[in-house]
Protein backbone atom coordinates (compact mmCIF):
# COMPACT_ATOMS: atom_id res chain seq x y z
CA UNK A 1 0.00 0.00 0.00
CA UNK A 2 1.05 3.37 -0.69
CA UNK A 3 1.60 6.25 2.14
CA UNK A 4 -1.70 8.11 1.12
CA UNK A 5 -3.64 5.45 1.16
CA UNK A 6 -2.39 3.65 4.31
CA UNK A 7 -2.99 7.50 5.57
CA UNK A 8 -7.07 7.43 4.29
CA UNK A 9 -7.25 4.03 6.01
CA UNK A 10 -6.26 5.62 9.27
CA UNK A 11 -7.74 8.43 8.49
CA UNK A 12 -11.43 6.15 8.38
CA UNK A 13 -10.56 3.79 11.44
CA UNK A 14 -10.05 6.96 13.57
CA UNK A 15 -13.26 8.47 12.64
CA UNK A 16 -15.23 6.98 15.39
CA UNK A 17 -18.10 8.99 17.93
CA UNK A 18 -15.66 7.93 20.93
CA UNK A 19 -12.82 9.40 18.94
CA UNK A 20 -14.40 12.20 17.48
CA UNK A 21 -15.70 13.15 21.07
CA UNK A 22 -11.81 12.94 23.07
CA UNK A 23 -10.74 14.44 20.22
CA UNK A 24 -12.93 17.67 20.09
CA UNK A 25 -12.56 17.90 24.09
CA UNK A 26 -9.11 17.86 24.02
CA UNK A 27 -9.33 20.96 21.42
CA UNK A 28 -11.65 22.69 23.14
CA UNK A 29 -9.85 22.37 26.34
CA UNK A 30 -6.27 22.60 24.63
CA UNK A 31 -7.67 26.29 22.83
CA UNK A 32 -9.21 27.66 26.66
CA UNK A 33 -5.35 26.16 27.78
CA UNK A 34 -3.88 28.26 25.00
CA UNK A 35 -5.40 31.33 25.83
CA UNK A 36 -4.62 31.35 29.35
CA UNK A 37 -1.43 33.51 29.77
CA UNK A 38 1.10 31.07 31.70
CA UNK A 39 -0.47 27.57 30.76
CA UNK A 40 1.89 26.59 27.59
CA UNK A 41 0.90 23.72 25.61
CA UNK A 42 4.38 21.54 27.64
CA UNK A 43 2.06 22.30 30.77
CA UNK A 44 -1.10 21.52 29.41
CA UNK A 45 -0.06 17.84 27.54
CA UNK A 46 2.31 17.26 31.04
CA UNK A 47 -0.69 17.93 33.17
CA UNK A 48 -3.32 15.39 31.00
CA UNK A 49 -0.78 12.62 30.48
CA UNK A 50 -0.80 12.15 34.40
CA UNK A 51 -4.66 12.02 34.11
CA UNK A 52 -4.37 9.88 30.93
CA UNK A 53 -2.69 7.18 32.44
CA UNK A 54 -4.17 3.87 32.49
CA UNK A 55 -6.46 4.57 29.27
CA UNK A 56 -6.23 2.87 25.80
CA UNK A 57 -2.89 4.33 24.36
CA UNK A 58 -5.04 5.31 21.39
CA UNK A 59 -7.02 7.40 22.95
CA UNK A 60 -4.46 9.12 25.12
CA UNK A 61 -2.32 9.85 22.25
CA UNK A 62 -5.92 11.83 20.83
CA UNK A 63 -6.47 13.76 23.55
CA UNK A 64 -2.70 15.09 23.77
CA UNK A 65 -2.79 15.45 20.32
CA UNK A 66 -5.44 17.72 20.41
CA UNK A 67 -4.22 19.87 23.30
CA UNK A 68 -1.12 20.65 21.16
CA UNK A 69 -2.53 21.68 18.49
CA UNK A 70 -5.47 23.15 20.45
CA UNK A 71 -2.40 25.12 22.70
CA UNK A 72 -0.48 26.33 20.27
CA UNK A 73 -3.76 28.12 18.42
CA UNK A 74 -5.27 29.51 21.32
CA UNK A 75 -2.46 31.42 22.07
CA UNK A 76 -3.06 33.88 19.77
CA UNK A 77 -6.95 34.33 21.41
CA UNK A 78 -5.04 36.39 24.23
CA UNK A 79 -2.00 37.84 22.29
CA UNK A 80 -5.29 39.44 19.85
CA UNK A 81 -7.93 40.22 22.62
CA UNK A 82 -5.52 41.10 25.99
CA UNK A 83 -2.16 41.76 24.23
CA UNK A 84 -0.72 39.40 26.76
CA UNK A 85 0.42 36.08 24.51
CA UNK A 86 -1.50 32.99 26.17
CA UNK A 87 1.28 30.81 25.14
CA UNK A 88 5.23 31.65 23.96
CA UNK A 89 4.74 30.32 20.65
CA UNK A 90 1.90 33.29 19.87
CA UNK A 91 4.43 36.11 21.18
CA UNK A 92 4.78 37.30 18.05
CA UNK A 93 1.12 37.42 17.09
CA UNK A 94 1.01 39.65 19.55
CA UNK A 95 3.26 42.44 17.33
CA UNK A 96 0.16 43.43 14.72
CA UNK A 97 -2.50 41.05 16.41
CA UNK A 98 -3.31 43.44 19.18
CA UNK A 99 -3.04 46.65 16.99
CA UNK A 100 -5.70 45.12 15.14
CA UNK A 101 -8.08 44.57 17.78
CA UNK A 102 -7.21 47.61 19.23
CA UNK A 103 -8.77 49.24 15.86
CA UNK A 104 -11.85 47.02 16.35
CA UNK A 105 -10.77 44.21 13.76
CA UNK A 106 -10.30 41.84 16.38
CA UNK A 107 -13.17 39.24 14.67
CA UNK A 108 -10.87 39.04 11.39
CA UNK A 109 -7.63 38.64 13.13
CA UNK A 110 -8.96 35.83 15.07
CA UNK A 111 -9.89 34.88 11.71
CA UNK A 112 -6.81 35.35 9.99
CA UNK A 113 -5.01 33.47 12.88
CA UNK A 114 -7.64 30.82 12.91
CA UNK A 115 -6.83 30.03 9.21
CA UNK A 116 -3.20 30.43 9.06
CA UNK A 117 -3.02 27.78 12.08
CA UNK A 118 -5.37 25.51 10.46
CA UNK A 119 -3.09 25.93 7.08
CA UNK A 120 0.55 26.17 9.17
CA UNK A 121 -0.98 22.67 10.72
CA UNK A 122 -1.86 20.84 7.36
CA UNK A 123 1.38 22.28 5.82
CA UNK A 124 3.34 20.57 9.17
CA UNK A 125 1.17 17.14 8.45
CA UNK A 126 2.56 16.83 4.98
CA UNK A 127 5.73 17.13 5.96
CA UNK A 128 5.58 14.53 8.80
CA UNK A 129 3.83 12.25 6.82
CA UNK A 130 6.73 12.41 3.65
CA UNK A 131 9.56 13.06 5.76
CA UNK A 132 9.03 10.25 8.76
CA UNK A 133 9.71 7.58 6.81
CA UNK A 134 12.95 8.66 5.13
CA UNK A 135 14.31 9.78 7.89
CA UNK A 136 13.49 6.37 9.69
CA UNK A 137 15.67 4.67 7.08
CA UNK A 138 18.45 7.04 7.38
CA UNK A 139 18.49 6.48 11.43
CA UNK A 140 18.52 2.65 10.74
CA UNK A 141 22.76 3.37 9.44
CA UNK A 142 22.71 5.05 12.86
CA UNK A 143 24.95 3.49 15.77
CA UNK A 144 25.51 4.45 19.66
CA UNK A 145 28.48 6.71 18.88
CA UNK A 146 25.92 8.50 16.52
CA UNK A 147 23.20 8.37 19.33
CA UNK A 148 25.36 9.94 21.61
CA UNK A 149 26.44 12.81 19.49
CA UNK A 150 23.19 13.72 18.45
CA UNK A 151 21.95 14.02 22.02
CA UNK A 152 24.78 16.36 22.73
CA UNK A 153 23.68 18.42 19.48
CA UNK A 154 20.27 18.45 20.88
CA UNK A 155 21.39 20.21 23.79
CA UNK A 156 23.62 22.11 23.02
CA UNK A 157 21.74 23.62 20.09
CA UNK A 158 18.52 24.16 21.90
CA UNK A 159 20.29 25.81 24.99
CA UNK A 160 21.85 28.28 22.17
CA UNK A 161 18.46 29.03 20.65
CA UNK A 162 16.05 29.21 23.88
CA UNK A 163 18.86 31.16 26.63
CA UNK A 164 17.16 34.95 26.07
CA UNK A 165 20.75 36.64 27.04
CA UNK A 166 23.65 34.19 26.95
CA UNK A 167 24.02 30.67 25.25
CA UNK A 168 25.79 29.24 28.44
CA UNK A 169 22.86 29.52 30.65
CA UNK A 170 21.02 26.75 27.92
CA UNK A 171 23.68 24.76 27.83
CA UNK A 172 23.80 24.65 32.05
CA UNK A 173 20.53 24.02 32.12
CA UNK A 174 20.25 21.54 29.20
CA UNK A 175 23.33 19.41 31.47
CA UNK A 176 21.09 19.85 34.50
CA UNK A 177 18.74 18.14 32.74
CA UNK A 178 21.55 15.34 31.78
CA UNK A 179 22.42 15.30 35.45
CA UNK A 180 18.95 14.57 36.59
CA UNK A 181 18.53 11.58 34.23
CA UNK A 182 21.34 10.32 35.72
CA UNK A 183 19.30 9.17 39.51
CA UNK A 184 18.15 6.00 39.82
CA UNK A 185 19.15 2.42 38.40
CA UNK A 186 21.24 3.39 35.07
CA UNK A 187 20.31 1.40 31.82
CA UNK A 188 22.90 -1.18 31.60
CA UNK A 189 23.91 -2.79 34.56
CA UNK A 190 21.46 -1.82 37.18
CA UNK A 191 23.26 -0.08 39.19
CA UNK A 192 22.33 2.43 41.99
CA UNK A 193 23.27 6.52 41.28
CA UNK A 194 22.62 9.15 43.63
CA UNK A 195 20.11 7.72 45.24
CA UNK A 196 21.27 8.37 48.57
CA UNK A 197 19.74 4.97 50.11
CA UNK A 198 16.24 6.11 48.82
CA UNK A 199 14.23 3.49 47.49
CA UNK A 200 12.12 5.96 45.77
CA UNK A 201 14.92 7.30 43.97
CA UNK A 202 15.70 3.67 42.47
CA UNK A 203 13.08 4.40 40.06
CA UNK A 204 14.43 7.53 38.81
CA UNK A 205 12.69 11.12 38.89
CA UNK A 206 9.48 10.86 37.07
CA UNK A 207 9.60 12.74 34.33
CA UNK A 208 5.95 13.98 34.07
CA UNK A 209 5.77 15.37 37.67
CA UNK A 210 8.96 17.27 37.19
CA UNK A 211 7.74 18.63 33.52
CA UNK A 212 4.63 19.40 35.42
CA UNK A 213 6.78 21.65 38.24
CA UNK A 214 9.24 23.10 35.72
CA UNK A 215 6.42 24.66 33.25
CA UNK A 216 3.70 24.83 36.16
CA UNK A 217 4.65 26.29 39.15
CA UNK A 218 6.93 29.24 37.96
CA UNK A 219 3.97 30.51 35.80
CA UNK A 220 1.09 30.23 38.64
CA UNK A 221 4.30 32.17 40.72
CA UNK A 222 5.04 34.28 38.75
CA UNK A 223 1.72 35.58 37.51
CA UNK A 224 0.36 35.93 40.99
CA UNK A 225 3.54 37.75 41.92
CA UNK A 226 2.67 40.74 38.98
CA UNK A 227 -1.35 40.84 38.92
CA UNK A 228 -1.07 42.46 36.02
CA UNK A 229 -4.16 44.55 35.37
CA UNK A 230 -5.89 42.85 31.91
CA UNK A 231 -7.82 45.07 29.22
CA UNK A 232 -9.86 42.99 27.45
CA UNK A 233 -11.11 43.65 23.88
CA UNK A 234 -14.62 41.52 22.88
CA UNK A 235 -14.47 39.41 20.10
CA UNK A 236 -17.19 41.44 18.44
CA UNK A 237 -19.52 40.82 15.31
CA UNK A 238 -16.69 42.18 12.52
CA UNK A 239 -16.75 40.91 9.26
CA UNK A 240 -14.57 37.37 9.43
CA UNK A 241 -12.85 35.81 6.43
CA UNK A 242 -13.54 32.78 4.39
CA UNK A 243 -10.31 30.13 3.64
CA UNK A 244 -10.53 30.63 -0.37
CA UNK A 245 -9.81 34.51 -0.37
CA UNK A 246 -7.31 33.92 2.20
CA UNK A 247 -5.29 31.73 0.03
CA UNK A 248 -5.60 33.81 -2.60
CA UNK A 249 -4.43 36.70 -1.26
CA UNK A 250 -1.23 34.71 1.21
CA UNK A 251 -0.73 32.31 -0.98
CA UNK A 252 3.27 32.90 -1.00
CA UNK A 253 3.70 34.23 2.76
CA UNK A 254 1.73 30.56 3.98
CA UNK A 255 3.83 28.47 1.78
CA UNK A 256 6.98 30.56 2.82
CA UNK A 257 6.09 30.45 6.76
CA UNK A 258 5.15 27.06 6.97
CA UNK A 259 8.46 25.82 5.01
CA UNK A 260 10.66 27.49 7.94
CA UNK A 261 8.14 26.88 10.73
CA UNK A 262 8.69 22.94 9.34
CA UNK A 263 12.41 23.08 9.06
CA UNK A 264 12.89 25.10 12.85
CA UNK A 265 10.18 22.37 14.55
CA UNK A 266 12.90 19.60 13.34
CA UNK A 267 16.26 20.98 15.19
CA UNK A 268 15.58 19.86 18.39
CA UNK A 269 14.04 21.43 21.28
CA UNK A 270 13.92 24.89 19.17
CA UNK A 271 10.26 25.17 19.37
CA UNK A 272 7.33 26.79 18.44
CA UNK A 273 7.97 30.39 19.56
CA UNK A 274 11.73 30.56 17.63
CA UNK A 275 9.63 29.42 14.54
CA UNK A 276 7.31 31.88 15.10
CA UNK A 277 9.47 34.77 15.37
CA UNK A 278 12.02 33.97 12.45
CA UNK A 279 8.85 33.59 10.18
CA UNK A 280 7.79 37.69 11.21
CA UNK A 281 11.31 38.59 10.66
CA UNK A 282 11.70 37.01 7.37
CA UNK A 283 8.13 38.51 6.23
CA UNK A 284 9.24 41.79 7.67
CA UNK A 285 12.19 41.94 5.59
CA UNK A 286 11.16 40.74 2.15
CA UNK A 287 8.06 42.86 2.65
CA UNK A 288 7.19 45.67 0.10
CA UNK A 289 5.93 47.87 3.25
CA UNK A 290 8.26 46.67 6.14
CA UNK A 291 6.91 49.97 8.16
CA UNK A 292 3.42 48.51 8.51
CA UNK A 293 4.62 45.88 10.54
CA UNK A 294 3.88 45.96 14.24
CA UNK A 295 0.82 48.78 13.43
CA UNK A 296 -1.69 46.07 12.65
CA UNK A 297 -0.64 43.81 9.74
CA UNK A 298 -2.19 40.65 8.78
CA UNK A 299 0.92 39.55 6.79
CA UNK A 300 2.16 39.28 10.80
CA UNK A 301 -0.45 37.64 11.98
CA UNK A 302 -0.25 34.62 9.10
CA UNK A 303 3.70 34.71 9.45
CA UNK A 304 3.45 33.86 13.09
CA UNK A 305 0.35 31.37 13.40
CA UNK A 306 1.31 29.49 10.10
CA UNK A 307 5.07 28.97 11.16
CA UNK A 308 4.37 28.39 14.50
CA UNK A 309 1.69 25.75 14.11
CA UNK A 310 4.01 24.32 10.89
CA UNK A 311 6.06 23.51 13.69
CA UNK A 312 3.96 20.98 15.66
CA UNK A 313 4.41 18.54 12.74
CA UNK A 314 8.18 19.76 12.39
CA UNK A 315 8.80 19.07 15.96
CA UNK A 316 7.08 15.27 15.76
CA UNK A 317 9.25 14.25 12.70
CA UNK A 318 12.54 13.95 14.89
CA UNK A 319 10.30 12.18 17.90
CA UNK A 320 9.37 9.46 15.66
CA UNK A 321 12.15 8.94 13.86
CA UNK A 322 14.98 9.30 16.11
CA UNK A 323 13.14 9.72 19.34
CA UNK A 324 14.68 13.48 19.75
CA UNK A 325 11.75 15.92 20.52
CA UNK A 326 12.03 19.14 18.24
CA UNK A 327 10.35 20.97 21.22
CA UNK A 328 8.99 21.50 24.75
CA UNK A 329 5.57 20.08 24.31
CA UNK A 330 7.24 17.51 21.61
CA UNK A 331 9.25 16.13 24.32
CA UNK A 332 6.58 15.81 27.04
CA UNK A 333 4.16 14.26 24.33
CA UNK A 334 7.63 12.05 23.82
CA UNK A 335 7.23 10.87 27.37
CA UNK A 336 3.65 10.01 26.93
CA UNK A 337 4.19 7.72 24.10
CA UNK A 338 6.58 6.37 26.36
CA UNK A 339 4.69 5.90 29.23
CA UNK A 340 1.83 4.57 26.90
CA UNK A 341 4.10 1.88 25.48
CA UNK A 342 5.15 3.16 22.66
CA UNK A 343 8.94 3.53 21.88
CA UNK A 344 9.66 6.46 19.12
CA UNK A 345 12.80 5.89 17.04
CA UNK A 346 13.94 3.73 13.99
CA UNK A 347 12.59 0.53 15.00
CA UNK A 348 9.41 2.36 15.48
CA UNK A 349 8.14 1.06 11.51
CA UNK A 350 9.14 -2.31 12.58
CA UNK A 351 6.68 -2.42 16.15
CA UNK A 352 4.52 -0.12 15.12
CA UNK A 353 4.32 -0.19 11.02
CA UNK A 354 1.52 2.31 10.83
CA UNK A 355 1.83 4.77 13.66
CA UNK A 356 3.65 6.91 11.98
CA UNK A 357 0.33 7.41 9.53
CA UNK A 358 -1.81 7.17 12.23
CA UNK A 359 -0.40 10.26 13.98
CA UNK A 360 -0.64 12.13 11.15
CA UNK A 361 -4.24 11.23 10.57
CA UNK A 362 -4.65 12.58 14.26
CA UNK A 363 -2.72 15.70 13.73
CA UNK A 364 -5.16 16.21 10.32
CA UNK A 365 -8.39 15.51 12.28
CA UNK A 366 -6.71 17.61 15.25
CA UNK A 367 -6.24 20.81 12.43
CA UNK A 368 -9.79 20.85 11.33
CA UNK A 369 -11.20 20.38 15.36
CA UNK A 370 -9.51 23.31 16.15
CA UNK A 371 -10.62 25.46 12.75
CA UNK A 372 -14.20 24.42 13.99
CA UNK A 373 -13.72 25.13 17.56
CA UNK A 374 -11.41 28.08 16.92
CA UNK A 375 -13.93 31.29 16.51
CA UNK A 376 -16.26 29.17 18.63
CA UNK A 377 -14.40 28.60 21.57
CA UNK A 378 -12.94 32.66 21.32
CA UNK A 379 -16.35 33.78 22.94
CA UNK A 380 -15.80 30.80 25.87
CA UNK A 381 -12.10 32.08 26.28
CA UNK A 382 -12.76 35.78 26.81
CA UNK A 383 -15.33 35.00 29.88
CA UNK A 384 -12.69 32.72 31.27
CA UNK A 385 -10.00 35.10 30.40
CA UNK A 386 -12.03 37.91 32.58
CA UNK A 387 -11.27 35.55 36.28
CA UNK A 388 -9.17 37.53 37.81
CA UNK A 389 -5.41 35.71 38.17
CA UNK A 390 -5.74 35.32 41.98
CA UNK A 391 -8.46 33.27 41.48
CA UNK A 392 -7.94 30.80 38.53
CA UNK A 393 -3.80 30.53 38.74
CA UNK A 394 -4.46 28.70 42.49
CA UNK A 395 -7.47 26.20 40.34
CA UNK A 396 -4.62 25.64 38.09
CA UNK A 397 -1.95 24.39 40.80
CA UNK A 398 -5.01 22.28 41.95
CA UNK A 399 -4.59 20.62 38.68
CA UNK A 400 -1.43 20.69 38.68
CA UNK A 401 -1.09 18.18 42.19
CA UNK A 402 -3.89 16.08 40.77
CA UNK A 403 -2.00 15.23 37.30
CA UNK A 404 1.29 15.02 39.19
CA UNK A 405 -0.61 12.24 41.99
CA UNK A 406 -2.60 10.48 39.81
CA UNK A 407 0.29 9.37 37.17
CA UNK A 408 0.83 6.55 39.59
CA UNK A 409 -1.43 7.17 43.13
CA UNK A 410 1.86 8.08 44.68
CA UNK A 411 3.06 10.78 46.95
CA UNK A 412 6.47 10.50 45.51
CA UNK A 413 5.65 12.07 42.60
CA UNK A 414 4.39 15.60 44.63
CA UNK A 415 7.47 16.06 46.23
CA UNK A 416 9.75 15.59 42.76
CA UNK A 417 6.92 18.18 41.45
CA UNK A 418 7.65 20.95 44.04
CA UNK A 419 11.31 20.08 43.60
CA UNK A 420 11.30 20.91 40.42
CA UNK A 421 8.51 23.84 40.57
CA UNK A 422 11.40 25.77 43.59
CA UNK A 423 14.32 24.95 40.75
CA UNK A 424 12.12 26.07 37.90
CA UNK A 425 11.13 29.15 39.83
CA UNK A 426 14.87 30.13 40.67
CA UNK A 427 16.26 29.15 37.14
CA UNK A 428 13.06 31.45 35.85
CA UNK A 429 14.53 34.54 37.63
CA UNK A 430 17.65 34.01 36.78
CA UNK A 431 16.81 33.73 33.10
CA UNK A 432 18.02 30.38 32.30
CA UNK A 433 15.41 28.29 29.98
CA UNK A 434 13.32 25.61 30.93
CA UNK A 435 13.18 23.64 27.27
CA UNK A 436 16.88 22.82 27.16
CA UNK A 437 16.49 21.02 30.68
CA UNK A 438 13.64 18.80 29.55
CA UNK A 439 15.52 18.05 26.45
CA UNK A 440 18.25 16.93 28.75
CA UNK A 441 15.80 14.76 31.24
CA UNK A 442 14.42 13.36 27.80
CA UNK A 443 17.79 12.53 26.04
CA UNK A 444 20.20 11.93 29.35
CA UNK A 445 19.36 7.86 29.15
CA UNK A 446 19.57 8.20 25.41
CA UNK A 447 23.25 9.51 25.61
CA UNK A 448 24.61 7.76 28.72
CA UNK A 449 23.61 4.51 27.66
CA UNK A 450 24.70 4.87 23.78
CA UNK A 451 28.33 6.25 25.27
CA UNK A 452 28.94 3.52 27.70
CA UNK A 453 27.66 1.37 24.93
CA UNK A 454 30.53 2.63 22.42
CA UNK A 455 33.19 2.13 24.79
CA UNK A 456 32.23 -1.39 25.72
CA UNK A 457 32.04 -1.87 22.16
CA UNK A 458 35.22 -0.26 21.24
CA UNK A 459 37.59 -1.42 23.88
CA UNK A 460 37.03 2.45 25.06
CA UNK A 461 38.52 3.58 22.56
CA UNK A 462 37.11 7.47 21.64
CA UNK A 463 37.65 6.42 17.59
CA UNK A 464 34.28 6.09 16.84
CA UNK A 465 32.97 9.10 18.00
CA UNK A 466 35.03 10.83 15.05
CA UNK A 467 36.17 7.91 12.41
CA UNK A 468 32.53 6.93 11.33
CA UNK A 469 30.95 9.19 8.49
CA UNK A 470 27.84 10.23 10.23
CA UNK A 471 29.45 10.76 13.68
CA UNK A 472 32.22 12.94 11.84
CA UNK A 473 29.22 15.02 10.29
CA UNK A 474 27.33 15.41 13.70
CA UNK A 475 31.14 16.45 14.86
CA UNK A 476 31.45 19.31 12.77
CA UNK A 477 27.66 20.56 13.56
CA UNK A 478 28.73 20.73 17.27
CA UNK A 479 31.65 22.53 16.80
CA UNK A 480 29.98 25.10 14.32
CA UNK A 481 27.32 25.33 17.20
CA UNK A 482 30.11 25.88 19.87
CA UNK A 483 32.14 28.13 18.06
CA UNK A 484 29.55 30.22 16.52
CA UNK A 485 28.46 31.50 19.36
CA UNK A 486 31.23 32.74 20.69
CA UNK A 487 31.04 34.77 17.79
CA UNK A 488 34.60 33.86 16.30
CA UNK A 489 32.81 32.96 12.52
CA UNK A 490 31.86 36.33 12.10
CA UNK A 491 34.49 37.68 13.79
CA UNK A 492 36.89 35.69 11.08
CA UNK A 493 34.67 37.24 8.66
CA UNK A 494 35.40 40.43 9.37
CA UNK A 495 39.10 39.74 9.49
CA UNK A 496 39.25 38.42 5.82
CA UNK A 497 36.95 41.21 4.99
CA UNK A 498 39.16 43.77 6.30
CA UNK A 499 42.05 41.99 4.57
CA UNK A 500 40.49 41.64 1.05
CA UNK A 501 39.34 45.46 1.47
CA UNK A 502 43.26 46.81 2.16
CA UNK A 503 44.30 44.31 -0.93
CA UNK A 504 42.25 45.51 -3.47
CA UNK A 505 43.27 49.28 -1.88
CA UNK A 506 47.00 48.01 -2.54
CA UNK A 507 45.67 46.85 -6.32
CA UNK A 508 44.09 49.77 -6.77
CA UNK A 509 47.45 52.12 -6.17
CA UNK A 510 49.74 50.03 -7.97
CA UNK A 511 47.16 50.40 -11.01
CA UNK A 512 47.30 54.06 -10.54
CA UNK A 513 51.18 54.12 -10.29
Amino acid sequence: MSGLSILFAQLIELLTIQNIILLCAGSSLGIVFGALPGLTAAMGIAILTGLTYGIEPSSAIIVLMGIYVGAIYGGSISSILVGIPGTPAAAATVLDGHPLALRGEGKRALSFATIASFLGTLFGMICLTVFTPLLQRVALDFQSPEYFLLAVFGVLICGSLTSPDIPLKGWIAGFIGLAASCVGLEGMHCYERYTFGNVSLMAGLSFIPAMIGLFGLPSIISILSQAQEKKIIEVGKGRGESLLKMLRGHIRHIFRSGCIGTFIGTVPGVGEDIAAWMSYDVAKRISKHPEKFGTGCYEGVVAAEVANNAAIGGSLIPVLSLAIPGSAPAAVLLGALMLHGIRPGPMLSFEFPHFVYEMSAILLLAAFTTRIFGLLACQVAVLVLKIPFFIFMPMISVICIIGSYALEINIYHLYVMFTFGILGYFLFIMKYPPAPMVLGMILGPLADTNFRRTLFIYNGSLDPFFSRPIAFVVDLMILYTILSQFGLFSKCYLVIKSYSAKMKSKMAKRKKK
